[in-house]
């Protein structure tokens, strides 16, 4: 099994390195990740600037590529120039912070599960539910016990797993549980701040809203200590209108 790693927070973030380091254990692992930090980046990707890549070692072994670009970027890269064969797996993560709810429209660690989505190949982001003192182990055999199964499932075309890992001790974890994404909006508060030259500007922070209280809904099951695994569509149509707006006099 040859699997392609990636991530949104940078190639040398300690996520992706303990993912790394599970995956090795079961897979072949080719990392292709940014040369820097594209947190909330969602599917962006560089048409307007050339990608650059550079081979990168960590620990004083050889580790993968970071390439000037996004999550995106660097699947496409990864599958299109540096891969003689399309990979198994397409494996995104860990990310620092969860990426539960509405994250799955901003997060650059959702994104790069997509774009293997998109080019038809089984893939799966992972998050850990915590932006302080993060503790990646338990995540990361979770990841790899996740990838095996998505290895031998099948999963329907243009979709892909996310998952999001409570920050808890393994002993605190209840379980892992299939849940629908929730859809409360992300509560953005923007912080008015002078700079040293006198002018305004504003810096944005986001805030999680309570979740219903429904175990079914990724962001409330989370909460409770269950590792949540969401299957994500490409398509985003919405069928059940569908019909109704064909029939619009337009």
């Amino acid at each position: 099994m040859h699997i392609l790693l990636t991530n949104d927070d940078g190639i040398y973030a300690e996520g992706i390195y303990a993912l790394y380091a599970e995956l090795t254990k079961i897979a072949k692992v080719t990392v292709v990740a940014p040369e820097s930090e594209k947190s909330s980046v969602g599917h962006a990707i560089t048409l307007a600037h050339p990608i650059w890549f550079k081979k990168v070692r960590r620990k004083g072994k050889p580790f993968g590529y970071a390439v000037a670009g996004t999550p995106a970027d660097c699947v496409k890269f990864g599958v299109s120039v540096l891969l003689k064969q399309k990979p198994d797996l397409v494996i995104s993560g860990i990310n620092l912070g969860a990426n539960d709810g509405c994250s799955v429209f901003y997060s650059g660690t959702v994104a790069g599960a997509r774009e293997g989505a998109i080019f038809g190949i089984p893939s799966m982001a992972i998050s850990l539910g915590t932006f302080t003192d993060p503790d990646f182990s338990y995540a990361a055999k979770i990841g790899a016990k996740l990838a095996k199964s998505l290895a031998k499932k099948r999963v329907p075309a243009g979709t892909f797993l996310n998952v999001n890992v409570p920050s808890s001790p393994a002993s605190r974890i209840k379980g892992i549980k299939a849940t629908r994404q929730g859809m409360e909006p992300i509560h953005s508060t923007f912080h008015k701040r002078i700079d040293p030259h006198d002018r305004h500007y504003y810096w944005m922070s986001g805030k999680t809203p309570p979740s219903e209280k429904d175990l079914g809904i990724d962001t409330y099951a989370l909460s409770k200590q269950f590792v949540t695994v969401t299957p994500i569509h490409c398509d985003f149509t919405d069928y059940a209108f569908l019909t109704e707006l064909a029939g619009w006099k337009i």
